[in-house]
């Protein structure tokens, strides 16, 4: 056995002076240390020794096995050194070439007019606050006085999670949960993405939408008139001109769309306003009392506003963008013009 061990010292001494490769090195680790190696055979010889032998072969055996470990390691840090100095050899940088220039980042059209939209209301001491982008139906519809057999609770208009769990499809289901937890007054709005089966070139499955909720003690109609007359003017300019639609929200009552003057022809009429000289911005209304009901709130003693806008429609508006799904494609590009 003594032996066989010198002889495994000699064989992998030699052979490892003729490697050249990290490949290489490792296929005679195994040939020697491997589950059915040289040194690890005669190793399981070892219980056949008398008492005597044992102490001596044991000895001998990690005195092999580390000079050999030892000339491992030593052989492969220099096969990782040559590999290395190949590599600098290989990839020098040729310092005469021109430099590539970077390409600057742009605020998104979407993220610039979110910004625009918070900072005015944010000027009229609205607070802006978050929730869940995955809601109950009671907060989605049931709350929000949506009847079971409303058209926005098809399969064909919501994504359902499961029984009773819907991705939300507005973010007036926070307003809900606010006014669950807060008393009066309440001043907030409610910016976050929502989730509707669509998708063409002005609806996406997915957009930003911004909620605003107003509660107080006598809040009238002609409140909500005044703060979206300003939202709409230090959104798209002075001399633009407000108008509200008489409209039908199951949240809100009376409700009113309102549009704003044609931006592209002047109210002259055009394409895009359908000849009309108005396009549509948002949707609003006096909070419905039976809303006030699911918050506890007594519609007699309190009276509020809400209001919704689609993000991504009045970026396309400010901005005179054609097709919504441009928006989403990445393209440096197209936010560069923005």
């Amino acid at each position: 056995m003594q032996d066989q061990l010198e002889q495994i010292r000699t064989e992998a001494l030699a052979e490892m002076q003729e490697v050249e490769t990290l490949e290489t090195l490792e296929k005679l680790r195994i040939k020697y240390f491997g589950r059915k190696g040289l040194f690890t055979d005669v190793m399981k010889g070892m219980g056949k020794l008398s008492k005597e032998h044992k102490p001596v072969i044991g000895k001998l055996s990690n005195e092999i096995r580390s000079e050999i470990t030892n000339k491992f390691d030593q052989v492969t840090e220099e096969l990782n050194q040559q590999k290395h100095e190949r590599q600098l050899k290989e990839d020098t940088i040729d310092i005469t070439l021109p430099g590539r220039r970077r390409q600057t980042g742009r605020r998104h059209p979407i993220t610039q007019v979110l910004n625009q939209i918070q900072l005015i209301f944010k000027g009229m001491g609205f607070q802006a606050v978050e929730g869940p982008e995955i809601e109950l139906e009671f907060y989605n519809f049931d709350a929000l006085n949506t009847p079971k057999d409303h058209p926005a609770r098809d399969l064909q208009d919501t994504f359902y999670i499961d029984d009773g769990i819907v991705l939300r499809t507005h973010t007036s289901p926070v307003q809900i949960r606010v006014m669950k937890e807060t008393t009066p007054p309440i001043r907030i709005i409610v910016p976050g993405k929502v989730y509707r089966r669509d998708y063409d070139i002005t609806h996406l499955p997915m957009f930003n939408q911004v909620e605003g909720l107003l509660v107080d003690h006598h809040v009238t109609f002609s409140e909500l008139k005044g703060v979206l007359y300003s939202f709409a003017r230090q959104m798209f300019g002075d001399t633009i001109q407000v108008r509200f639609r008489p409209h039908f929200f199951p949240f809100t009552e009376p409700s009113a769309e309102v549009d704003i003057s044609c931006i592209f022809c002047d109210s002259k009429g055009c394409r895009v306003c359908s000849h009309t000289g108005w396009l549509e911005i948002l949707g609003s209304g006096s909070v419905d009392p039976n809303v006030f009901k699911h918050v506890n709130y007594d519609p007699e003693q309190v009276t509020g506003f809400a209001f919704g806008m689609g993000v991504d429609r009045i970026a396309m508006l400010k901005f005179g963008i054609t097709d919504l799904r441009l928006m989403f494609e990445n393209d440096m590009r197209f936010a560069k013009q923005f």
